[in-house]
């Protein structure tokens, strides 16, 4: 009988460990629209769609053009007038411009947060041409 005690209580132990880690996971980039290294004809709007809810607080992108076509010194240069906000489904990021943007090379360098309040970041990249 007391060898049955130990086995239910390491049982238990066990049980309870395995759960925290599973609630705590970090949010994870899913897909993005246009996708990783893609290269689209045109795009007005960036949506990157991640694993769980996002704090709004905290979570945010921006988009910054890193090459343009004809010009192999390019800078690289935010794009200010790119809206970031968080998605109605509560767990993406969508970028908007107010205008399609020109042909170029483009990082979206994002941060979120989700449940477990830990800030993970990340960059996405894709070509308009």
């Amino acid at each position: 009988m007391r060898f049955l005690s130990k086995s239910i209580f390491a049982a238990a132990i066990f049980a309870l460990l395995a759960v925290p880690g599973i609630a705590l996971a970090h949010p994870k980039l899913l897909s993005a629209s246009p996708a990783e290294n893609a290269t689209v004809k045109t795009a007005s709007r960036i949506v990157l769609k991640f694993s769980e809810r996002l704090t709004p607080k905290l979570s945010g992108a921006t988009l910054t053009m890193t090459g343009m076509p004809g010009m192999a010194n390019h800078p690289d240069m935010k794009m200010t007038s790119v809206n970031a906000a968080i998605g109605s489904d509560g767990s993406s990021i969508v970028l908007t411009s107010p205008k399609p943007l020109p042909a170029g090379t483009y990082r979206v360098d994002w941060h979120v947060v989700g449940g477990d309040t830990h800030r993970i970041t990340g960059t996405h990249s894709f070509t308009i041409g």
